[in-house]
């Protein structure tokens, strides 16, 4: 007899992420690098497993390859279990047709037989890109507590900034008597987290009305949830005081990780307690030279520093030569800084030269914002790449021909 599971955790991990530009054309959203030796994926699959969910499904779609390579069979994240631990779940060819997942929903309820496979009383929906540290127990049980049909984790966010986001409006005991998608208007800063609790028969009956409505956007926010509050199902609202922030942007994703600097960093990766696991390759210790000047900053394995590195955030691998100096950025994997080469306000995707005397972004300017340069470029020696701009292969040609003709 197979062993009930009480609840799954099902990670929707399918996004393109197209805010994030060149980081995104050859990886999907929760596999970027972020904090130096993590991904963002890292951070709910240790939520899970901290929190004592062992049963997780992560739903793949755009570009699942380095997604799928990265979570193999889920050992650094303690899920490689016999029966649960972690699956990957592309689309795939059912007996009818074959569909890509059309909306959050639609994903869920493709996957409805690997969920029903462990029988479990409560199914946790969780969001891919976002980084943060919470424990899901602890939503469980005031989802219980509530007789709650649903509950959505929220988090209290500037009023200027809640016509961004799905609102929540609730009484006294939290339950949720309004819901709206990005107001216009706001009438509260309860910000839906992409975060949901459901009892599983309560989600499998909403998900197959959904599929049969061929009007719907097969969306949680725009379908589900407005669909369960007009019903009149006991829907509350679970507060989360803690670091949360979606990197769906470039600034969003170099604010975030200039969040781990300082003594007393906003979000922490020190915590013994709540361990952030990731899968990383074997690299020897990072290296500082004689001379070299390190401030601030985070540096990972296979790292060698000769240079200057201030307020920032570097991966695995990164060359850094002498004279070099970076401020104030996040520098992927295995990237090389030549010698008297400056780096400012930017993220440098993975596998990238910058040659000698080249200038990325200027110091102490982000009226323009941050400037992202592309991975796997070879960027000529004393070429100069402005604050605020996205720089590929083509802007990249075109800045060598101008200074060619020069």
């Amino acid at each position: 007899m197979i062993k009930k599971k009480e609840t799954v955790a099902m990670l929707l991990a399918g996004g393109q992420g197209s805010r994030l530009h060149l980081l995104t054309e050859r990886i999907a959203k929760p596999a970027v690098p972020f904090g130096g030796k993590y991904r963002i994926i890292d951070f709910p699959l240790s939520n899970c497993i901290n929190s004592g969910i062992d049963t997780v499904g992560v739903l793949t779609q755009y570009q699942p390859l380095a997604l799928n390579e990265y979570i193999g069979n889920g050992q650094p994240w303690d899920l490689d279990r016999t029966y649960g631990g972690v699956r990957t779940l592309p689309p795939y060819q059912a007996q009818k047709r074959a569909d890509w997942y059309k909306g959050t929903a639609n994903a869920i309820y493709q996957n409805i037989h690997f969920i029903d496979k462990f029988d479990p009383d409560y199914v946790v929906i969780l969001s891919g890109d976002h980084i943060y540290k919470m424990n899901y127990a602890e939503m469980l049980e005031s989802h219980k507590k509530n007789g709650a049909d649903c509950t959505i984790a929220v988090f209290d966010v500037p009023l200027a900034e809640a016509s961004r986001f799905g609102i929540m409006t609730t009484d006294s005991e939290m339950r949720i008597t309004e819901f709206t998608e990005k107001p216009k208007e706001p009438k509260s800063t309860k910000a839906s987290m992409g975060v949901y609790v459901f009892n599983k028969d309560k989600l499998f009956s909403y998900l197959e009305a959904d599929e049969a409505d061929e009007n719907s956007s097969k969306d949680f926010g725009k379908n589900i949830i407005p669909a369960m509050l007009a019903a009149g199902e006991k829907l509350y609202a679970f507060e989360f005081s803690g670091y949360w922030k979606d990197v769906g942007t470039i600034d969003s994703l170099w604010e975030a990780n200039m969040d781990l600097l300082g003594d007393r960093p906003t979000l922490s990766l020190k915590d013994r307690e709540w361990r952030i696991l990731s899968r990383n390759d074997a690299m020897p210790p990072h290296y500082v030279g004689s001379g070299a000047v390190v401030n601030n900053s985070i540096i990972t394995e296979g790292c060698e520093i000769y240079g200057t590195v201030i307020n920032s955030v570097l991966s695995a691998g990164v060359i850094v030569e002498r004279g070099a100096v970076v401020r104030d950025s996040v520098v992927l994997g295995n990237v090389t800084l030549k010698a008297e080469s400056t780096v400012d306000y930017s993220v440098i995707d993975s596998d990238t030269v910058v040659g000698v005397n080249a200038v990325i972004g200027k110091e102490k300017v982000l009226s323009k914002g941050i400037t992202l340069v592309g991975g796997g470029l070879d960027i000529p020696d004393g070429t100069v790449i402005p604050d605020g701009v996205i720089c590929g292969s083509e802007m990249l040609a075109e800045l060598s021909a101008e200074k060619e003709g020069k």
